[in-house]
């Protein structure tokens, strides 16, 4: 387990006790405070200290960040009065989650100047050169051991500004030895080249590197630990009640109740969304596969608790790991039914028909024929701006003719009905493979081959086809099953044959093992999963692929909105599930700030140093596509349609172009988020 947070801090003590080998003989700081606590332990705190003694007087004003993007943080926040004579504050940020709060309740009039609105302060103070007040906070990164002090992704502080306040919390704090600036922003970072070069200046990759925690979902379940490799996940079978400890994080995993990884996971894997979806913890771990405490606890019955700040684990009763599984177990979820009365192969903009009600409501209308995916990517389409691929829907209608067509809803019935499929997960596997090849090999309907053949030719011309699965069980609220099905390519030019192929093992996806596995572990009805198809001319060379949420899964409070982005260059190297060692840019976007400021938490290793995937107009692109992605599902998903919690929309996209030209932005896809967990 974690240790606490102010024995971690007491060893910062020691650190800050040293001397400072960077200071500048003519800015020679004060002496490492060595007087009594401003507090004593458990005393309410004020709105405000003007010195940091010791570790309680931190702790009694921190709050967690509002940018938790580099986890085990806890931050208070600083104000500068210039007006003041430099006076320094350091805010109750507990009590004053934001800077106006305070200034505005404690620094304005009484003989001062009067702080306006908040638009006025936020545009002022972060923005003018001849500000007040000089903004920050002092952050303590648990896991790196590290004192940082930060500015908002926006400021526009100068160098001298920020020397300013870096002197001035260096000299009323306990650990102002240590005290690092940390630039939360490429902004920040290109002004922090011009402070002196007696301040270190530490990025977000380093501080990163330096962490040994990473949470991801933030849960709490029971079950068995155990320990694995990813490559022994290819022969081992896993079990429902499982809290697996990997190496590395694989490409997929079978429905378990808990992950602790040794490689970090990056926010939008298909396996950290999908312990999203299934509200199961989920954490990196450097150091799981030795970690004592996990050792000491393999095979045994355990309660996993992973939380923003720190992890615990605890041995429990086989009697407590049952009666949580009954209390816990999902509730079993109802697919919506199949429409078979559409037929039409229907382009995408006529999917959905928002003249007959809310867009929920059409929505889901719309799903029983034409599977989540599409239906989305149709809402998508007419909404002016977003940059997509023109596309067509074959309706769930034609997967259900196929399956009747060939005896597979009788030879399913013969599975689900035998004692050792459902008992074995072995024979399951063995027999849903068989299947999966037995559809594959079957004969397609004619008059539909020929309905799709001249469709294709009219309009699709010489392009080669993706056949992207529409299911009705992913995708949508309550059960997205991200990943679970897998698309394929298919190219009419010479081979006919080469379609059928593709779309016979798209359909064939309905019946892969482990998405038979997460529908059992929901009990939901294996034969009434139905799959349309999303068809659209595939992207044989794209230059980037990423994916991205319209809101930052990493501010708890609200307070600092943005997108998060995760984008590889094109290739071999996918952004969900990266191959070992790979490496891709993940950022959060302040779209809506002025300056439109980035944080880089980490950068791909495929590109040359110094080198970002996509460069700031292209990024500028697609923050305006997932502005307009957000809006337009908000009657949906958001606030329009009354939800008052977290509201994302996760967005698969890529940048595509003809050789000579600059690739353009092209969203794949859109469905809602279920969050990052409690």
């Amino acid at each position: 387990m974690r240790s606490s947070f102010l024995l971690l801090m007491g060893a910062a003590l020691v650190l800050a006790c040293s001397p400072d080998p960077t200071t500048p003989p003519d800015e020679t700081p004060q002496e490492p405070i060595q007087e009594s606590c401003q507090l004593t332990e458990g005393a309410t705190a004020p709105d405000a200290l003007k010195r940091l003694s010791c570790a309680t007087d931190f702790s009694a004003l921190a709050s967690q960040p509002i940018d938790t993007s580099i986890p085990g943080a806890r931050s208070v926040k600083v104000v500068l009065d210039r007006y003041d004579n430099d006076t320094l504050h350091f805010q109750n940020s507990q009590k004053y989650a934001i800077h106006y709060a305070f200034v505005s309740k404690n620094l304005s009039g009484a003989g001062r100047p009067v702080v306006g609105s908040l638009a006025d302060f936020n545009q002022t103070e972060y923005y003018s050169p001849d500000r007040r007040f000089v903004l920050g906070s002092v952050t303590y990164y648990e896991g790196a051991k590290v004192w940082a002090l930060e500015i908002s992704p926006y400021d526009t502080a100068s160098a001298e500004m920020l020397t300013q306040l870096y002197g001035a919390v260096r000299d009323a704090t306990f650990f102002g030895a240590s005290l690092v600036f940390h630039p939360t922003s490429e902004a920040v970072h290109q002004e922090a080249r011009n402070l002196p070069s007696t301040i270190k200046v530490m990025s977000t990759d380093e501080l990163f590197a330096a962490i040994d925690y990473q949470p991801l979902n933030l849960a709490s379940s029971v079950g068995k630990l155990r320990f694995l490799t990813a490559s022994e996940l290819t022969t081992t079978y896993l079990s429902f009640r499982d809290i697996i400890v990997l190496d590395r994080i694989p490409n997929d995993i079978s429905t378990i109740l808990g992950i602790i990884s040794e490689e970090f996971q990056t926010p939008l894997s298909h396996v950290n969304v999908l312990s999203q979806n299934r509200k199961t913890p989920n954490m990196g771990l450097r150091g799981a596969m030795s970690n004592a405490t996990l050792r000491a606890l393999e095979g045994k019955w355990v309660r996993l608790t992973v939380g923003a700040f720190d992890w615990s684990i605890q041995e429990v009763s086989a009697a407590e790991a049952d009666a949580y599984w009954e209390a816990h177990k999902p509730s079993p979820v109802v697919l919506p039914a199949v429409d078979l009365s559409v037929k039409d192969l229907r382009d995408v903009e006529k999917l959905v028909d928002e003249s007959k009600g809310t867009l929920r409501e059409t929505i889901k209308a719309a799903v029983p024929a034409f599977g989540g995916k599409a239906v989305h990517y149709g809402v998508m389409a007419n909404t002016p701006g977003i940059p997509m691929r023109k596309a067509f829907a074959i309706p769930a209608y034609y997967y259900v003719q196929f399956m009747q067509e060939n005896g597979f809803y009788e030879r399913l019935d013969t599975l689900l009905a035998d004692p050792e499929f459902q008992s074995k997960p072995e024979v399951r596997d063995a027999q849903l493979d068989a299947f999966r090849k037995a559809m594959k090999a079957a004969p397609v309907n004619a008059e539909f081959q020929a309905m799709l053949k001249a469709k294709l030719e009219k309009d699709y011309p010489g392009l080669t086809m993706r056949f992207r699965t529409s299911t009705n069980s992913e995708d949508l609220e309550g059960f997205p099953c991200a990943g679970c099905y897998e698309s394929h390519t298919g190219d009419p030019r010479t081979d006919w044959n080469d379609v059928l192929k593709a779309i016979r093992k798209t359909w064939a996806t309905v019946w892969l093992f482990r998405t038979f596995e997460e529908r059992t572990y929901s009990s939901i009805d294996h034969k009434s999963v139905v799959m349309a198809l999303l068809v659209h001319h595939n992207f044989p060379d794209e230059e980037a692929n990423g994916v991205a949420l319209t809101a930052n899964p990493f501010d708890p409070t609200g307070n600092q909105p943005g997108f998060y982005v995760n984008v590889q260059v094109g290739g071999d190297a996918e952004v969900v599930h990266p191959p070992a060692g790979v490496t891709s840019d993940q950022f959060i976007y302040e779209f809506h700030q002025t300056g439109l400021p980035i944080t880089y938490l980490s950068r791909s290793n495929l590109m040359p140093s110094g080198q970002t995937v996509l460069t700031a107009a292209q990024v500028y692109e697609l923050g305006r596509a997932l502005d307009l992605i957000h809006n337009r599902f908000s009657a949906a998903y958001g606030p329009k349609a009354g939800n008052t919690g977290w509201y994302a929309m996760d967005v698969e996209f890529k940048f595509d172009g003809e050789p000579g030209e600059t690739p353009k932005a092209i969203i794949k896809q859109a469905r809602p988020h279920p969050g990052r967990g409690q």
